[in-house]
């Protein structure tokens, strides 16, 4: 299983960078355990400035913007 975590303020982006990555870990059946972060504290200590940020098993993979949905994808490939 998969623990990926959304970080952000709670934004419109961040909502959809959740459902995006719900959506395609669905439909590659992929399970993940997701989780939304919204405390500057917890974000800002994953060094990530811009949001929506996007965790992948401890690791920043993203930040800053909308992921597509093909690094979705390889993120829960890999």
């Amino acid at each position: 299983m998969k623990e990926i975590k959304i970080l952000g303020s709670g934004c419109a982006r961040c909502a959809d960078t959740y459902a995006l990555i719900a959506d395609q870990a669905q439909a590659l059946g992929v399970e993940v355990h997701l989780e939304k972060i919204e405390d500057m504290a917890r974000i800002l200590g994953y060094g990530v400035m811009s949001t929506p940020g996007v965790v992948v098993d401890g690791r920043v993979v993203h930040a800053g913007g909308m992921p597509d949905r093909k690094a979705v994808v390889s993120w829960l490939s890999s």
